[in-house]
């Protein structure tokens, strides 16, 4: 039976994915008028009402489908339900806040980019559990190539091809159907191809047809070294961080690796592309790129960094610091671009940022959030070991992550979404649609804590406008982080870092 369990998660993930690769060029096309929509309204209750409805049977489903799961056929309907109750719930959020005309114009300013990414999303979908069942043969000659790798460095090295094993006496895996990582294949098929034909005007055929080959021949390598590097970090390192962190990170860490590969720095290759990189680019663009790639590389780095050390983890973050030197080296490479904006706060940075701790410990309590103690592998951890990771997970709570936050969320996506030249928009300009939509993206950012994180965003915005300061919005974002590690020391709350 078809089961929709994976598509909960797979799809979603999907859809971004190929917005975030086919939004940009397509976004050139349809001009950006954000400033001029008609706002027309405050918040419509009834519909915020509608939408907290909503919320309450999603979160009454969620908590049936997790603790009483159906089987079967219900569980398919269970989950679908589920995922429309979703769907339902973000529309009448989105109608409480702006009327039905500005998400009407919304929706004309993307173009066809919406059709694009439903129908990617899809099909890349389907193509990837067609792929599971007519790459089946290959998990012989993945073993096989993974045995070769591996020979090396493991003497006791054995495969048995016929049951999909291959390890040590210290460490077997068992390449399942469903683990496989062949679902790369349909998913580089059809976003290789997408991207053949979205920028078919800049391709030199039938040259570029060759992308097709190549990403599915480097997802297919790339499952082969995930299966090896598997066997490899268990039989040495840990099973624990083999199984824990290197297998749950891995996947997508090769995946957007191809993706990005054949998608997007196949179009910088001449002997590929119509118009290669040895047309010289505008200053002005340069220019651009620069001042974008200011605002967002620390948090990018913060990003990419969480990623690796969290393959290298087995379940607790041992190597959280990577992500303070990787943030640190972000920004201190545009330093130059740093040096020209407001870094001054006064009080109210310090009393907004506290309301927003007080607000955030208030949502805990109010949503009777379970309280967890200190983690095992920290409590079990020597003092000197104990004592140097609280004091750097400090120490990337209140430098590094709000500057790096503020710079993203209200340096530059507060501003992008009013002009696309948002380093012409003055910090002190209050546009209700990005304040909102910048807001609520800093609040997903935070899981299970999106209210608070919304919220918060919401407060962080207000001081920067206030005084057009970037710094107003780093400090109250670095007392409120600052109040919640004196908090979660004091109290033992750790679920809250």
């Amino acid at each position: 039976m078809f089961n929709l369990g994976t598509w909960k998660i797979r799809l979603p993930i999907t859809l971004a994915v190929v917005f975030l690769l086919f939004w940009q060029a397509r976004g050139r096309q349809n001009a950006q008028r954000i400033s001029t929509w008609p706002l027309g309204r405050g918040i419509a209750w009834h519909w915020l009402g509608s939408h907290l409805a909503a919320i309450a049977l999603f979160a009454l489903l969620s908590a049936r489908l997790v603790n009483h799961p159906p089987q079967g056929a219900s569980l398919n309907g269970m989950i679908f339900l589920c995922l429309a109750l979703g769907v339902v719930a973000v529309a009448l959020c989105a109608l409480a806040f702006l009327p039905a005309a500005v998400w009407r114009e919304i929706f004309r300013g993307t173009g066809d980019a919406w059709l694009y990414v439903a129908a990617l999303g899809a099909g890349a979908c389907v193509a990837a559990n067609v792929a599971e069942r007519i790459w089946y043969p290959l998990a012989h000659w993945t073993l096989l190539l993974a045995d070769v790798m591996l020979r090396p460095f493991l003497p006791g090295l054995s495969v048995d091809a016929a049951a999909r094993i291959l390890g040590t006496p210290k460490f077997l895996i068992e390449v399942a159907p469903a683990c496989s990582g062949y679902e790369g294949i349909g998913l580089i098929l059809v976003f290789t191809t997408a991207c053949l034909w979205f920028f078919r005007r800049e391709w030199r055929f039938p040259r570029a047809l060759l992308l097709i080959p190549i990403g599915v021949a480097a997802i297919w390598l790339s499952n082969a070294v995930r299966v090896a590097g598997l066997v490899l970090i268990g039989s040495t390192v840990s099973s624990d961080v083999a199984l824990l962190g290197f297998h749950s990170h891995i996947g997508w860490i090769m995946f957007n690796g191809v993706a990005l590969g054949t998608c997007l720095v196949a179009r910088r290759v001449s002997w590929l592309t119509a118009a290669g990189p040895g047309r010289p680019e505008p200053v002005a663009q340069i220019r651009d790129e620069n001042a974008v790639a200011a605002y967002l590389m620390p948090f990018v780095a913060i990003l990419a960094a969480g990623l690796l050390s969290g393959t290298a983890s087995a379940g607790f973050e041992w190597l959280y610091p990577v992500r303070i030197i990787a943030a640190a080296a972000a920004l201190w490479y545009y330093r130059a671009t740093y040096q020209k904006l407001d870094w001054r706060a006064g009080w109210p940075a310090l009393a907004a940022g506290t309301a927003v701790f007080v607000l955030w410990i208030g949502l805990e309590r109010l949503l009777g959030t379970a309280s967890t103690g200190i983690p095992a592998p920290l409590a079990q951890a020597t003092g000197f070991a104990r004592t140097a990771w609280i004091g750097a997970r400090i120490l990337g709570a209140v430098v590094t992550v709000p500057m790096a936050e503020e710079l993203a969320f209200r340096g530059f996506l507060l501003r992008r979404l009013v002009s696309a030249d948002f380093e012409s928009v003055a910090w002190r300009a209050f546009h209700w649609l990005p304040f909102l939509i910048s807001s609520i993206a800093f609040g997903v950012l935070h899981g299970e804590r999106w209210l608070a994180g919304t919220l918060a965003g919401m407060i962080y915005a207000l001081v920067l406008m206030r005084r057009g300061r970037i710094g107003e919005a780093v400090i109250a974002h670095a007392t409120t982080n600052a109040l919640l590690a004196l908090w979660v020391l004091s109290t033992g709350q750790w679920q809250l870092w």
